[in-house]
């Protein structure tokens, strides 16, 4: 389905549904074909929180005042 740009803003309710029930949408200025309406994919797999702990750390000496030479860089 191609439409020009009015049309897609009057009617951009109805033109989501038709995305996703599968249909292509290509958005038309003056005839130049310029945007297409896709359905977004499903993510590739499925976030399980949890999962990546134990896998990183923080030192022990992270909240540390900076050194005097390392705070001079910022205000210099």
């Amino acid at each position: 389905m191609v439409v020009n740009v009015h049309e897609a803003k009057t009617h951009l309710s109805r033109l989501l549904l038709s995305v996703t029930s599968g249909e292509e949408v290509i958005i038309a200025r003056a005839g130049k074909k310029i945007a297409r309406l896709v359905p977004c994919a499903p993510p590739t797999t499925k976030r399980v929180p949890g999962r990546g702990r134990g896998k990183g750390s923080v030192a022990d000496d992270f909240d540390a005042p900076l050194p005097d030479e390392v705070l001079k860089g910022f205000y210099s």
